[in-house]
């Protein structure tokens, strides 16, 4: 799954440790979701798009499969 998540928090002028803080995750989780090391929950995909205030289909795409 590709994810955006880098690029929203470089349009909120955020860090990893304050996205981790105001999800409630820790900055590893956010780092590993980044690097793509981690598939996150329906929950944790669906915080992080009502924290940014976009539908998750703009924050998460799944990559086409062969």
């Amino acid at each position: 799954m590709k994810n955006y998540i880098k690029v929203e928090r470089a349009r909120h002028n955020m860090t990893q440790a304050d996205l981790a803080e105001k999800i409630n995750v820790s900055r590893q989780t956010i780092v590993a979701i980044e690097s793509n090391k981690y598939v996150p929950s329906a929950i944790l995909v669906l915080k992080i798009a009502r924290f940014f205030a976009k539908p998750v289909e703009e924050i998460f795409q799944l990559e086409e499969q062969d």
